[in-house]
């Protein structure tokens, strides 16, 4: 008990980086996302579906290849959306901020494998993944 008294400030640190370490783990697949290689092996392996949930204008002007567009203010209860509801979504947004969001609510009506891309369309985009424009 003495030893915890006098050196209480390096358990403490202890405890705190210890925690730091394991968060990520806690976290993984919450708003922070998956990458774009996650999101494909996802897609090719495991029949994931890709969803943005940009607007319309949004998705038109440029939006992943075989993405369905489910805005974000239509998702509940979309028929855009899979009925099987045990296949991952790869949920995207233009930038990444609604997607994450958008996870939250998919999870609430049933879809535990909803995740989000990190980096949204702009990642997409950067790993030179296919860009489809409507119009």
């Amino acid at each position: 008990m003495k030893f915890i008294l006098e050196n209480w400030v390096l358990i403490l640190v202890a405890f705190a980086s210890g925690g730091m370490l394991v968060w990520p783990m806690v976290n993984k697949g919450r708003a922070g996302g998956v990458s774009t290689s996650e999101a494909v092996r996802l897609i090719n392996r495991e029949k994931g579906v890709l969803i943005d949930v940009g607007e319309p204008a949004e998705f038109a002007s440029g939006h992943a290849a075989g993405a369905r567009n489910v805005p974000f203010g239509a998702l509940e209860g979309a028929r855009e959306l899979p009925g099987n509801k045990t296949l991952p979504l790869v949920v995207m947004c233009p930038s990444g901020a609604r997607s994450g969001r958008a996870v939250g609510l998919l999870r609430k009506a049933g879809y535990a494998n909803a995740v989000a891309l990190s980096g949204g369309t702009a990642a997409w985009r950067d790993a030179n993944l296919p860009i489809e424009k409507k119009g």
